[in-house]
């Protein structure tokens, strides 16, 4: 790939930054969740109107939006990601632009990498100094629901054909103005499972006329917790974690049902059949130790997140040239947590980078916390790097 003839600094894209801002609290202040971004792709699609971009399609994966930029001659494209949806929780930050909407909260900073993406649309909409097309892909439904995956078996790549798709997540605790990426993992995957004990249920002061789910379940979530410590190999990093266990109506009853939940995080899919494989023996055998009757359900919701190696050099490139060597990681520690985006790097290569969101008063507050809030300080940064990814990977020869 060649150099590009220009470029897209920071500080030319810090003259967006006050609209940005403005789209970034109003998309913060109208939070909606997974499938039900309506509000949110309609608000994106009148910015991609204004900025005159080629082509919108509307309604990709329920609610999801693409648009594309084409300049010069070249048949080569790129996606750019960003997602749109909020969380399910109250918000509690107090900030002038906090949450309208009772129960909703962008507290993983969606809000801020949609805008991200607009203000790098309206810079490409605007200067077009690439050769190729530019895929913008605003995606729904990131927490919990797997949007990145129904965007692909939608047809995503089939209708919208790139070599190559992009994503960024913001990261609290990592200084403004810094990134990090490298090949290989990035994060983990997301696999749940549901572990219903039936047992027979009696009065509390007559238990052995019944077979209590209580205590089967006890003992077993002990044993859960062997599965990491004794049955995988110690250098290959998982989590097992047990997050529900719902049982019960009354003090003086031993129920005949007993629900336990939890997810699996792994950064291999051998290390998940392990795991899937283990839950289940670990079941059959206490099951059968306390006569009880165990059924599992065990759900792949997402891969994990892992770069390919020549977009994941091209992005530390891009960052180096936009921010200097010493403000980017290049061997990032993967993180556990998950990221639907591994669906589209199933699809197609690509790289997913993390952005710096703060540290200190401002913007370390970390995701998925009632006080968390997106630095629009770093709104620059992200578009900056959005534009000059598109400018040297679609570089004119």
């Amino acid at each position: 790939m060649g150099a590009i003839e220009t470029i897209a600094p920071i500080e030319e894209l810090g003259r967006y930054l006050p609209q940005m801002t403005q789209w970034r609290r109003h998309i913060h202040a109208n939070p909606e969740t997974a499938f039900e971004e309506v509000g949110t792709a309609a608000y994106v699609v009148e910015r991609l109107r204004s900025f005159g971009v080629d082509e919108i399609h509307e309604g990709i994966a329920k609610t999801g939006v693409v648009a594309s930029i084409r300049a010069g001659t070249s048949s080569r494209a790129i996606g750019l990601r960003a997602d749109l949806d909020a969380l399910d929780m109250q918000e509690g930050t107090g900030v002038a632009w906090q949450s309208t909407r009772n129960g909703k909260h962008h507290a993983c900073g969606h809000d801020g990498h949609t805008t991200m993406l607009l203000g790098a649309a309206q810079h490409l909409a605007t200067t077009r100094n690439f050769d190729g097309t530019v895929h913008l892909i605003f995606q729904p439904a990131e927490e919990n629901e797997g949007g990145g995956r129904v965007m692909v078996e939608e047809g995503l790549f089939d209708r919208f054909p790139m070599q190559a798709v992009f994503g960024m997540h913001n990261i609290p605790g990592m200084a403004a103005g810094h990134m990090a990426v490298k090949a290989g993992p990035m994060m983990a995957s997301y696999d749940i499972f549901e572990i219903t004990i039936t047992g027979r249920g009696a009065h509390g002061a007559m238990p052995h006329r019944g077979i209590d789910p209580i205590t089967t379940g006890a003992e077993l979530v002990q044993k859960l917790q062997t599965i990491v410590s004794r049955n995988l190999d110690p250098l290959e990093p998982a989590v097992v974690s047990v997050t529900k266990f719902h049982s019960g109506t009354a003090w003086n009853i031993i129920p005949n049902e007993a629900v336990i939940g939890g997810t699996v995080r792994a950064f291999s899919e051998s290390v998940q059949s392990q795991i899937e494989e283990r839950i289940r023996q670990l079941c059959e055998g206490t099951a059968a130790s306390h006569g009880a009757s165990i059924s599992v359900r065990y759900e792949r919701r997402y891969p994990p997140t892992v770069n390919h190696p020549d977009e994941a050099a091209l992005c530390l490139r891009v960052a180096r040239e936009l921010l200097g060597a010493d403000a980017v990681n290049d061997n990032p520690r993967p993180a556990m947590g998950s990221e639907d985006f591994a669906w589209m790097l199933r699809a197609r290569p690509g790289a997913y980078v993390w952005i710096g969101n703060g540290t200190g008063s401002v913007g370390s507050c970390m995701v998925h916390n009632p006080g968390y809030d997106f630095n629009d300080a770093i709104l620059p940064t992200g578009a900056a790097y959005w534009v000059r990814l598109a400018e040297t990977a679609l570089a004119r020869t």
